[in-house]
């Protein structure tokens, strides 16, 4: 059974600084591309960052420079340090995994998602 499980949402002023992190079981985590996204209601979920298999990380734009995503093989968790954080930075946060299985077959999981608000 596959679980993506986040934790450390909360509410923070602007300007401040939350680190979340994302523990994954039954994934070939080594092989997976992780990432997170956030989502704000009635709007599309948006990319926030993502880390390959071999642990190049990638950005949206309007993370950029203040966000960095990494992750931890042995203990299978992927992390989000997030810094001068923003009200528009509000949203509900959401971890995901995307692979292979070995039948050959692509997956994708979400997580249950943590709600981050920044305060102005």
């Amino acid at each position: 059974q596959v679980q993506l499980v986040e934790s450390g949402g909360g509410l923070v002023q602007a300007g401040g600084s939350l680190r979340l992190s994302c523990a994954a079981s039954g994934i070939d985590f080594g092989r997976a591309v992780m990432g997170w996204y956030r989502q704000t209601p009635g709007n599309q979920r948006e990319l926030v960052a993502t880390i390959n298999s071999v642990g190049t990380p990638g950005y949206g734009n309007s993370v950029k420079g203040r966000f960095t995503i990494s992750r931890n093989i042995a203990k299978s968790t992927v992390d989000l340090q997030m810094i001068s954080l923003e009200p528009e930075d509000t949203a509900s946060y959401y971890c995901n995994a995307k692979g292979m299985n070995i039948y050959g077959r692509g997956y994708e999981y979400w997580g249950q998602g943590t709600q981050v608000t920044v305060s102005s």
